[in-house]
């Protein structure tokens, strides 16, 4: 069996120590190295050529997000973040996934040890997905971190428009690659569209900052999504990282219900959770979108929303980072339409039309 060869690069030697000691009793990886920060990693995946590497956000002599613009810019392989649970560590953790990380694993505040021996499996099987992922150069992605960072927040905020009342909504489903592929979608969208609902894998100290991302990357307004708030159109509503997102009806409109219960399919939010209501209360006024991600949340909920009479979008695997979610979903006969990423938010508009 080959293993995956991994580069661990953190100033931390605690978390150095724990990350090697998960990755080796994982069988399949193997730590080849270790780096205190980006000016030795830089010199160890020269020598060590590794497969996968983890980063840190902030070390000393040159931060993380510096160091992984010239990595994909010179030498693209798979990254995944540590990144911390604050609203920084959310910030800095998204600039990541723009300039090309593949995925993050959200190191706890305090008891870092017992946190990263808890989340054990989820961390492997991040690095696993990792190792299978397309990774582009940085310069097939520039366009998208420009068009986040160019935006006039307050001339974009501006320009949006309140509507009273909606008719066709859009379900988008999305897990690891998620992030920039909804970004993409959405900014190609007018103010004008239909409300979309969003069931991305996040954890809730990421939710306010993702948001931000994709409401300044679009002339559409999005926010976290709040219980009981009525979904209009020109609108995107994300789920909070700690509860389901589903959608009701709520007389003549829908509105957003939150729901506190257990994870489905290992996931809270669960694409299953928004995309079963979907199907159970928009039915045919309902577009299913599945982007990137790994696993199989929300394929078998979007069979159900085009047994509902839904209409259904896939991301094709040649444009997607994982094509686990949206491949489970055109196995089981889910999708009407399995289009490369740019091409979604056209389809989107013309089934409105």
């Amino acid at each position: 069996m080959t293993k995956i060869k991994l580069l661990i690069v953190d100033d931390s030697a605690l978390i150095r120590q724990m990350l090697t000691q998960i990755f080796n009793e994982a069988g399949d990886i193997e730590v080849v190295g270790t780096a205190s920060d980006p000016i030795i990693a830089r010199e160890k995946i020269k020598a060590l050529n590794p497969d996968v590497l983890t980063l840190d956000v902030e070390m000393p002599r040159m931060d993380g997000l510096t160091f992984l613009r010239n990595l994909m810019r010179l030498r693209p392989m798979p990254v995944v973040m540590i990144s911390t649970l604050t609203e920084k560590g959310a910030e800095v953790t998204l600039d990541a996934l723009a300039l090309g990380a593949v995925d993050f694993v959200a190191k706890p505040k305090v008891d870092v040890s017992h946190g990263l021996r808890a989340y054990a499996d989820e961390i492997v099987g991040k690095i696993r997905m990792a190792a299978q992922a397309k990774v582009k150069a940085l310069e097939t992605n520039r366009a998208n971190v420009a068009a986040v960072s160019s935006v006039n927040e307050n001339a974009n905020s501006g320009m949006k428009r309140h509507f009273k009342t909606t008719h066709k909504i859009v379900a988008l489903g999305s897990s690891t690659g998620g992030t920039e592929a909804v970004k993409q979608v959405v900014k190609n969208l007018p103010r004008t569209a239909p409300a979309i609902v969003i069931s991305q894998h996040l954890p809730l100290a990421f939710s306010a900052s993702f948001a931000k991302h994709v409401d300044e990357a679009s002339e559409m307004t999005a926010c976290v999504a709040s219980d009981g708030q009525l979904i209009l159109p020109g609108h995107v509503y994300i789920a909070p990282g700690d509860q389901h997102l589903m959608v009701v009806r709520d007389g003549a409109r829908y509105a957003c219900r939150l729901d506190d219960g257990p994870p489905v399919n290992r996931h809270k939010p669960s694409v299953d959770v928004l995309f079963r209501s979907v199907a159970e209360n928009v039915g045919s006024n309902a577009i299913g979108v599945m982007l990137t991600g790994m696993g199989a949340d929300g394929a078998r909920a979007m069979l159900e929303m085009r047994e509902a009479g839904a209409t259904n979008i896939v991301q094709d695997e040649a444009s997607s980072v994982v094509w686990g979610m949206p491949g489970e979903a055109y196995k089981m006969g889910a999708a009407h339409h399995v289009l490369s990423l740019e091409k979604i938010a056209e389809k989107i508009l013309a089934l409105v039309d």
